[in-house]
């Protein structure tokens, strides 16, 4: 019986250090390689580029992110759309490892938050100034003079300003600081994207947003980093996961300052393309557009086979300095078929 007594409290004793995995852990993790072997793993990934303390900016994050404001209605029924978007200029990021760079940002961020409403809301936008310099926000589309943030500087230090305008015309487009130099802004990050609904919702997507950067670190208005939202080589190693016969829906914004044209090139496939998104009727199909500064577009597409797919710059420079990724198409036909297996 002591044997027995003895063995039981044994026994839950090592229960009682075994570690209680949480669900977070448990949950497969897919890295890339550098020769391009996929890794799937519940354990934590050792990056030989990036760790989760290296990277204050979350590219997989801001990816699929889209703010909608606080929302209310007027007496009138027409949807208001509140955000509070707060400059500031004197922030350090690690933008690639061991490369530091003062990033000026809006709300914490480069790119800055993507806004997002449907044509007609009233968008509201409470801006704060808390950087050294002045700031604005200009926002491409149809507004008013007042609200077009070129000639009403916002003041250092706290200074305020409310962006008010009826969002329009459908489509995605870019905001980004006004105030002179405006290379100067432009390229140390104040930039974000705005995107317009059309009344009659699009077809349901997987929907993504990616700002096409560059970053002149050594200051001689050439770039040394180009990247498909901010980090170079994230999407290459951090691969994003889509399904097959799923639409995909993505946002493209090119933001490189100093370059005349960019270009995006999708590999094993070809995509529905709408300049500047305003027509609901798609102008080309292809597989690479090229883009001029503040040049955007919506790109659809969905995949037949598994696998893995890059897309990256075409202009091989830029590609080779940071602006690839690959996307990691998951089989969906199995899911399929075992939903019908089991009855679900």
């Amino acid at each position: 019986m002591m044997i027995l007594v003895l063995s039981v409290i044994v026994g839950l004793s090592v229960i009682a250090i075994l570690p209680v995995m949480s669900e977070a852990q448990l949950k497969q993790k897919t890295f890339v390689t550098h020769s391009g072997s996929v890794i799937q793993t519940t354990g934590e990934i050792i990056d030989p580029l990036y760790t989760v303390s290296s990277v204050e900016f979350d590219p997989e994050e801001f990816l699929r992110n889209f703010e909608y404001g606080r929302i209310s209605v007027s007496e009138s029924g027409q949807t208001i759309r509140d955000y509070t978007i707060i400059a500031e200029d004197d922030k350090i990021q690690e933008i690639s490892p061991g490369v530091f760079f003062n990033i000026w940002s809006f709300n914490g961020t480069v790119p800055g938050p993507t806004i997002r409403a449907t044509e007609g809301d009233l968008v509201r936008i409470n801006f704060i100034n808390n950087g050294s310099k002045e700031h604005t926000m200009h926002f491409h589309g149809i507004h008013p003079a007042e609200m077009d943030g070129v000639f009403e500087s916002v003041g250092s230090g706290g200074g305020q300003f409310v962006y008010e305008f009826e969002a329009g015309p459908v489509g995605v487009h870019p905001y980004h600081c006004h105030v002179m130099p405006l290379e100067e802004h432009i390229v140390h990050g104040l930039y974000g994207v705005f995107i317009v609904d059309p009344k009659e919702e699009r077809p349901p997507a997987d929907e993504m947003v990616m700002v096409l950067n560059g970053f002149d670190t050594d200051f001689d208005t050439e770039n040394n980093f180009y990247a498909a939202n901010t980090i170079p080589f994230y999407y290459q190693h951090h691969p994003i996961q889509i399904n097959t016969d799923e639409l995909i829906r993505i946002y493209v914004v090119n933001m490189v300052e100093f370059d005349p044209i960019n270009n995006f090139h999708l590999h094993g496939n070809l995509y529905k393309y709408y300049p500047t998104g305003t027509d609901l009727i798609p102008s080309f199909y292809t597989d690479m557009i090229t883009l001029s500064q503040t040049e955007r577009g919506i790109m659809e597409f969905e995949y037949k086979f598994p696998g893995k797919y890059l897309f990256h710059a075409h202009k091989v420079e830029f590609s080779e300095k940071g602006w690839v990724g690959m996307f990691l198409v998951n089989d969906n036909h199995e899911k399929n078929n075992q939903e019908i297996e089991n009855g679900t």
